[in-house]
């Protein structure tokens, strides 16, 4: 597509300014980062100074396809796809005297984030959540932020938390009200993984490593100035998160044979011993629908910048994890006894998932995940018939009672 007028000129010499300052090829990326946040390319939707121009939803596309073509990092690094994917979509929703120095943490790459949701008594039914947050008008906090408003004292556990171990905040959803039906009574908060109270505990899954976390909460005290959003609307505000994960989650920008086709591909033009009718056919069927699937990421992508996302990212993650699944399970049925080994039992605590850098037993293993993280596939298939296709509610007898009142 030819973009031709003077606002697209205007910004291609906005992109052409930073590169020429800053060389994809040498600079460090989170100095990319800042350069690009400083420029107001982040998001260019957003205020000036807080990594944007003020302009359309709809132009972010363009700069990004400016950047993506230089070779610069992208704009939802793997190392911090929870702060820069799904948190920093979050805080415009939230007024700018809430969101505004967030923005800056966000956009210019330089701390990572981690997300305090899931709960051991509230992973598919999040509304359930039990982790308490309870005004405290006394007392400091250890954040240098504006304590006008008092500080929150929280307690509870959280579960699964990506990247927990080397993040530096968190979005943390919390029961402020119990007395109100669950979905009412939640509150939305940025919380300082660096505070006393916070405790972060390795959960070590089938791979052998420890990528996400238990988290314990006790008495960590937040500043109201780290609420996004009005108190009480944190449903609303965590919504707008999980349709941002589900699009980065299932949606990222990808070339063809990319991701977990990459490998499958290879391994089947090496080993033409392993090749028959029905593998070919299995192979050529994935083939089909991860192109699909690729294309339909695009105009999701091309959508989101135009405006929140909805209900469909979560159909688009669905077929990544089943996609994902699927080839990871061919790719071993190619390499035959080969597949069966693994580099690497060791407890480790890795930075990011690596799905085309690692063997095919790790790819086969970690991709059993992708059904369970950012929403089980059971309750994004319920998201898709109710909210999607416009199917009869399923009936939840718990929606209109007392968070204190429902049994656990």
């Amino acid at each position: 597509m030819e973009y031709d007028n003077p606002l697209h000129a205007d910004l291609r010499r906005r992109v052409e300014e930073v590169l020429a300052e800053h060389d994809p090829a040498t600079s460090d990326p989170v100095e990319f980062h800042r350069a690009r946040f400083d420029a107001g390319l982040a998001w260019v939707n957003f205020p000036e100074g807080l990594g944007g121009l003020g302009l359309r939803r709809e132009l972010q596309p363009f700069v990004d396809e400016l950047f993506e073509a230089a070779g610069a990092p992208d704009n939802s690094s793997q190392t911090n796809g929870i702060g820069l994917g799904m948190a920093a979509p979050s805080s415009p929703t939230a007024p700018r005297s809430r969101s505004s120095g967030f923005c800056v943490h966000f956009g210019q790459g330089g701390e990572i984030w981690c997300q305090l949701f899931s709960e051991p008594g509230a992973g598919s039914d999040l509304a359930a959540l039990g982790t308490r947050a309870v005004r405290d008008e006394g007392g400091t906090s250890r954040s240098s932020e504006a304590e006008s408003g008092g500080n929150w004292v929280v307690n509870g556990q959280k579960v699964w938390t990506s990247g927990a171990h080397f993040a530096r905040f968190a979005i943390l959803v919390a029961r402020t009200a119990p007395d109100l039906p669950k979905h009412q009574g939640i509150t939305y908060f940025i919380c300082d993984m660096t505070d006393p109270g916070v405790e972060v505990r390795p959960l070590r899954q089938i791979t052998g490593e420890a990528e996400f976390n238990e988290v314990f909460l006790t008495d960590v005290r937040i500043p109201d100035s780290y609420r996004l959003g009005a108190e009480g609307e944190g449903w609303r505000v965590a919504n707008t998160t999980l349709n941002n994960e589900r699009v980065s989650i299932g949606g990222q920008p990808i070339p063809r044979e990319g991701g977990v086709l990459g490998p499958v591909a290879r391994t089947w033009r090496e080993r033409p011993d392993k090749r028959t009718p029905e593998l070919h056919d299995r192979l050529m069927g994935l083939y089909v629908e991860a192109e699909v699937a690729r294309y339909t990421a695009a105009r999701l992508r091309q959508k989101v910048a135009a405006g929140q996302p909805g209900p469909e990212g979560s159909a688009l993650k669905l077929t990544f994890a089943r996609i994902n699944q699927a080839l990871s399970g061919l790719e071993l049925e190619l390499l035959g006894e080969d597949g069966l080994r693994y580099q690497d039992w060791t407890l480790v605590r890795p930075d990011k998932v690596d799905f085309t850098g690692r063997d095919a037993g790790y790819r086969y293993l970690r991709a059993k995940g992708n059904s369970i993280e950012g929403g089980t596939s059971e309750i994004l298939r319920n998201i898709v018939a109710e909210r999607v296709l416009g199917l009869p509610v399923e009936a939840r007898g718990d929606k209109d009672i007392p968070w204190k009142d429902l049994k656990r």
